[in-house]
């Protein structure tokens, strides 16, 4: 057996998960620190860097383009290189194009376009490239803990690329943003290089009939006969509602905590934080359960994804009621376990991915996990734009804005428990349902569940 052909072992995963980590230093510094340089430093309406976030998401429905060239050729390695190489760029360029604003707003936002374009695709063709030879390369048994070490190590991306290039960058100038955006971009260009090397291994790129008969096929006949598959299609439809829900709680939850229970900025930015910590417990909880503790595994990730989305509308039924209740509801507790159910079917979903990836052969997992990869992106991009525009209109045809926002989070609750129904539906046909179900008599555990790409 060649190398191409072995499992990943943890160290292997771990590696890998390094790539996810340069990926986030370099989105977390587009998304979130050029938007406010934009708004606060520059003065300039917030409607640009919404709509430049917005545009690097739409690009990435072409990742199931990304995934086809990758199942062409059999190897995921320079997929991932070039498409790392692309977002550095991109983000080089995305810092560049703020400096310009400052003295050609016109010419800046050009420039800035092309630059979040770059982002888009770069993200696009990395990501998915690697979660294909995640998908491919990782043993069953170890998916759930994959997605959570891959996860949590982009956060921690989030996390470092924040604290320290924050730092550098006061005293603020347009000069210093470049810089410290290039270096972040270096690093993450050389940390993955380094972190994929020999990963792969060379089996990966033997040529096999099958492979060679797949690249014969036109994109569009491949992605057809993709979306056909029943599996494939109930997933994706899955991904987009479910992400659609995830994401449009996140630009108006902060706001909900100031005007119904009166938090100050500092509160409501803690309490974002403790919405953080708790997906990274929902994270954890599944991971050890998948993997099994004792040799005993706690659910299925078919049942962790239901459970969590579930659970997730619990809490989001919870806040709404909460809102009417006041400042003597535990916010800060609703908050925390809806992190936690967040986390745990985000992450049983991403392990729940990879094995339904390969389901179906064909030399197609690129293809699928594009297709889910695209439903994300999309549902990402329109679910802030969702969010914030329902309590607006809410707000607007009621004059309350407590019940703007109450109304928007039992919506979001909703789409959360169709999200478990279409979870339930779905043939997890890799996944072996028996196996991973609950050993004890009582079996009083969630059945079965799972959740970035």
């Amino acid at each position: 057996m060649n190398r191409g052909d072995t499992p990943l072992g943890w160290i292997g995963i771990i590696r890998l998960g390094l790539v996810q980590t340069a990926l986030g230093a370099i989105v977390v510094l587009t998304t979130s620190t050029l938007n406010r340089v934009m708004v606060v430093e520059l003065a300039l309406p917030a409607m640009l860097p919404g709509a430049l976030v917005a545009l690097h998401y739409a690009v990435q429905i072409t990742r199931p383009r990304w995934g086809h060239g990758s199942d062409k050729g059999g190897r995921r390695t320079p997929w991932i290189v070039g498409g790392m190489a692309v977002l550095a760029l991109g983000g080089v360029g995305a810092a560049w194009s703020t400096a310009i604003m400052a003295e050609n707003q016109v010419l800046g936002t050009v420039l800035a376009t092309i630059a979040f374009t770059f982002i888009g695709g770069g993200v696009g063709a990395a990501g998915t490239s690697l979660l294909t030879l995640l998908a491919t390369r990782v043993d069953e048994k170890r998916r759930a803990p994959a997605a959570t070490i891959v996860w949590v190590m982009m956060i921690i991306g989030f996390i470092l690329t924040a604290g320290i290039a924050g730092a550098n960058l006061d005293p603020f100038t347009t000069t210093r943003l470049v810089i410290v955006t290039s270096i972040v971009s270096a690093i993450a260009m050389l940390v993955t290089l380094v972190a994929v090397w020999g990963v792969e291994g060379r089996g990966a790129a033997s040529p096999d009939l099958a492979r060679q008969e797949t690249a014969k096929i036109p994109f569009r006949t491949v992605l057809a006969e993709t979306w056909n598959e029943p599996e494939a299609r109930q997933f994706s439809i899955f991904v987009f509602a479910s992400m659609l829900a995830y994401s449009a709680q996140d630009l108006i939850l902060e706001p909900f905590a100031g005007a119904v229970f009166g938090f100050t900025p500092g509160e409501s930015t803690q309490l974002s934080g403790t919405q953080h910590g708790g997906v990274l417990l929902g994270m954890i909880v599944v991971a050890i359960a998948g993997n099994g503790i004792r040799g005993r595994r706690f659910g299925s990730l078919r049942a962790w994804t239901v459970g969590g989305c579930a659970g997730s509308a619990l809490a989001l039924f919870a806040l709404a009621f909460g809102g009417t209740v006041g400042p003597t509801w535990p916010l800060a507790a609703n908050v925390f376990l809806l992190g936690v159910a967040n986390g745990a079917f985000a992450v049983a979903a991403i392990g729940s991915m990879m094995g339904l990836a390969g389901k179906g052969g064909k030399n197609r997992e690129g293809v699928r996990m594009g297709l889910w990869g695209a439903s994300q992106a999309i549902a990402f991009g329109l679910g802030g734009f969702v969010g914030t525009v329902g309590v607006d209109v809410v707000r607007g045809l009621t004059g309350s804005v407590g019940l703007s926002y109450m109304t928007v989070f039992v919506l979001e609750g909703c789409v959360f428990l169709l999200s478990a129904a279409l979870a339930a539906r779905i043939s997890f046909g890799v996944i072996s349902e028996t196996k991973n179900r609950l050993s004890t008599a009582g079996d009083g555990y969630l059945a079965g569940v799972g959740g970035p790409g």
